[in-house]
């Protein structure tokens, strides 16, 4: 079957793969907890402003192409969702750690260099060094079930090439060399304010879930 995501449904995908790997305790998402992933200021490109209902749609649309699960707890009438994209029993994607990791980020944040990718993943997966993330793109650009990633021409002002999956369609590959882009000497220490700021944008998260089970049990 061949997947196609609009950016509504990459986001929300993107962030329960995320989410599953650094909070694992808070796994699957309630639609909060989901709606906050998918609004993030930190660790997404282009940020977004989703309500609950839109996010819930979204999610059930996903739940009909069998890439969303969702469960419900019929005690307290709280849904639960998880990703069926990849890695569980019936996914047509079975992905290792770093091949994982780059799927993510790149679901959330959009074209990346290598560089970017590997500062990104570091919490999903330790690359050794840049060319560790190109042998694991190149794994994917080469994947059985067809190509998801590809490399884009090199921009004007970026040192290295930057790096796009494909699950949500063909790439407009002369639109996106058309654009200008930042210098690339920056993307360091942008990519580690960033990294902080999601960190924290996580921790809130996670006490915004915990307050709201306990006024459930309350």
């Amino acid at each position: 079957m061949t997947i196609v995501f609009n950016a509504e449904e990459a986001r929300i995908i993107g962030c329960l793969i995320e989410k599953s790997i650094v909070t694992p305790n808070q796994y699957p998402l309630s639609l909060n907890s989901l709606t906050n992933a998918c609004n993030q200021k930190s660790g997404r490109n282009p940020t977004m402003g989703l309500t609950k209902g839109e996010v819930q749609r979204h999610a059930r649309l996903l739940d009909g192409k069998n890439q969303v699960r969702i469960d419900e707890n019929f005690r307290s009438g709280v849904e639960k969702y998880s990703q069926r994209l990849c890695n569980t029993r019936y996914s047509d994607y079975q992905f290792e750690d770093d091949q994982l990791a780059l799927v993510c980020v790149l679901l959330l944040r959009g074209p990346q260099t290598p560089g970017e990718l590997r500062t990104h993943c570091r919490r999903l997966h330790a690359f050794a060094d840049n060319a560790a993330v190109v042998a694991s793109l190149k794994t994917l650009a080469e994947h059985t079930r067809g190509p998801l990633v590809q490399e884009l021409p090199r921009t004007p002002g970026r040192k290295d090439a930057e790096y796009m999956h494909l699950l949500s369609g063909p790439i407009d590959v002369s639109a996106h060399a058309s654009v200008p882009q930042a210098a690339s000497g920056k993307s360091s220490k942008r990519a580690q304010t960033s990294d902080l700021q999601q960190r924290i944008a996580e921790l809130e998260a996670e006490v915004a879930e915990l307050r709201a089970r306990l006024a459930q049990q309350g």
